[in-house]
């Protein structure tokens, strides 16, 4: 299991206002808005959540970087959990034809505005149960889905990767290594529910046999 990083371009390029994020909305009630996973977290006022996610290109350069590091080949089987509309997916695809994709997702909506292209290779389901068989992927991934679970469910979930993965994985999460981004995670957040330190995520890793490799995103 090692560190790495491939998603701090992506997270970085994202300017915050932390204070207006609790400011400018009752933090509550977009909570629970964004907890249905359906318009309002998806497309609705950036106020709740992303604000209209569409499709811009700027998962290419993730792919491509995991497509050179994984050292992928066509025909190879990828599993994205909590693939959202599937534009990671879509980007495998256009990095290097013939990857067999398939995404799952809790939100019904998600699913429902996948992008086009790959929208036969995406449904809806829970990272607890994947509906796959044993050694079914050659990469399982998992960005900035898994702090969205209980701690019975990511204990189940982990143990999910680890069978349908047979060779390589890969998890992003959200994570603190002092008060002050500690603090900027709460103020940004509307659906995380496992607030870990680097160290707590290790212990969850080790006690549920994670082999893959790993990283966090910062609210610095």
């Amino acid at each position: 299991m090692a560190y790495v990083d491939f998603l701090s371009q992506v997270h970085k390029s994202t300017k915050r206002d932390y204070v207006a994020r609790v400011n400018e909305y009752p933090k509550a009630e977009a909570a629970r808005k964004a907890k249905n996973w359906g318009y309002d977290y998806w497309d609705g006022d950036r106020k709740i959540c992303y604000g209209g996610y569409t499709y811009d290109g700027r998962w290419k350069k993730v792919a491509q970087a995991m497509a050179d590091h994984y050292d992928l080949r066509p025909g190879d089987r990828i599993l994205d959990i909590g693939c959202g509309k599937g534009f990671l997916l879509y980007d495998f695809t256009q990095v290097l034809p013939g990857l067999d994709v398939t995404g799952i997702d809790i939100s019904d909506y998600a699913i429902e505005n996948a992008k086009e292209e790959i929208k036969d290779r995406v449904q809806v389901g829970h990272a607890k149960q994947l509906p796959f068989e044993t050694d079914a992927f050659d990469l399982v991934v998992s960005i900035n889905t898994l702090h969205n679970l209980y701690c019975h469910d990511l204990h189940k979930a982990l143990l999910e990767i680890e069978r349908v993965g047979r060779k390589n994985k890969y998890i992003c999460v959200e994570s603190y290594r002092n008060e002050e981004e500690k603090v900027n995670l709460l103020y940004w957040q509307v659906t995380c529910e496992m607030f870990c330190t680097p160290e707590e995520w290790q212990w969850w890793f080790s006690s549920c046999n994670y082999t893959g490799d790993h990283s966090f995103i910062y609210f610095e």
